[in-house]
């Protein structure tokens, strides 16, 4: 049975308890930044009033990410401004940041449900929690944008992932950027839409057809609490940037990490969704690790047996740490190369 990670690092076993991991990035100071300049909190809005595309910017989904909200507080410290089109950098759920505790990190992640599974108008047309109230808030400024990156990160220790969902456009643009080296290939949650999904974002590409039209990408920049994960996000912003024609390729020194050596699409087949908070993993499992063997039993879902279903099945987030009934626990997906 190979259990070796395609990172080719000693597995990073998710926890099944879970025991806290050290949390050394520390908390941003957005007291600057708060206010914005649109009239909606923490949404910033830059416009050249030149033809262009109209790029958003977002960071703190979930109150306990700070790598994206480090990464848009530099930009605006660096006073990035458009070259074209316009600028969006929106600080997103503040409520569940003003909630921080690094020693609890997990409990600030939303304050009553997950605002990326919110984004359908049947529910922010009916904003009845703290989350989707505020979704309802951003919607503008997300309906409007053309190109979108999601600022993310991980529950537990791993490679960085850049989620484009199904379809080719977005798979062209993680090419184009080089970086990082993995590119998941989803479908999304079943518990609700994410906001890479909302609107124009989810069509399929035959529907989008302008080669200029949307594109949206989310980010998981690594463990919630590496300091590394703000190197990645920052990477990130500035390479999109480029791509869109934001900002020149040579703006932003110092912020793109190497490219990566080569890139892998994960294509998910499936999720294992937790029936309780009682799901388990019956044995180590790694983030990215590759399982051999179909059959493969990797966990407990509530007296049902977890087994892999085809050979050299790859593990995509691995975690227990939000495990409840209806939250997905692992993906797993066939890998080739991007």
């Amino acid at each position: 049975m190979d259990r070796t990670p395609t990172t080719g690092a000693a597995p990073l076993p998710s926890s099944n308890g879970p025991a806290p991991l050290r949390f050394a990035l520390p908390r941003p100071d957005l007291g600057p930044w708060r206010a914005g300049n649109t009239g909606t909190e923490g949404v910033w809005r830059f416009d050249t009033g030149r033809p262009g595309r109209h790029v958003l910017i977002t960071a703190l989904v979930h109150g306990n990410e700070l790598c994206g909200a480090w990464a848009l507080a530099d930009l605006l410290e660096a006073g990035v401004r458009p070259q074209v089109g316009r600028l969006t950098l929106a600080f997103c759920n503040l409520a569940a940041f003003d909630r921080f505790d690094p020693q609890d990190h997990d409990a600030s992640r939303f304050v009553e449900e997950d605002m990326n599974r919110q984004w359908s108008d049947e529910r922010l047309d009916a904003p009845s929690t703290a989350e989707r109230r505020r979704a309802a808030a951003l919607r503008p400024f997300v309906r409007e944008a053309d190109w979108l990156l999601d600022l993310h990160s991980m529950h537990e220790p791993g490679a960085p992932l850049l989620l484009t969902g199904p379809h080719a456009r977005n798979q062209q643009l993680a090419r184009h950027m080089g970086a990082p080296g993995y590119v998941v290939a989803d479908a999304g949650h079943r518990d609700g839409v994410r906001m890479r999904d909302y609107g124009r974002f989810g069509r399929p590409d035959v529907e989008e057809g302008d080669p200029q039209g949307t594109r949206s990408l989310l980010i998981e920049c690594g463990f919630h609490g590496d300091p590394a994960s703000r190197g990645v996000a920052r990477d990130q912003c500035a390479r999109f940037l480029a791509a869109a024609g934001t900002v020149q390729a040579q703006a932003l020194p110092g912020w793109r990490l190497p490219d990566a050596p080569r890139q892998w699409v994960l294509e998910v087949t499936g999720p294992v969704v937790a029936r309780s908070s009682g799901f388990c993993f019956t044995r180590p499992v790694a983030a990215l690790e590759v399982i051999a063997q179909a059959g493969t039993v990797i966990g407990d879902n509530d007296g049902e047996p977890v087994a892999t279903p085809y050979d050299d099945c790859v593990l995509v987030m691995p975690s227990t740490r939000q495990a409840r009934a209806g939250v997905t626990v692992v993906r797993f997906a066939r890998r080739s190369p991007l």
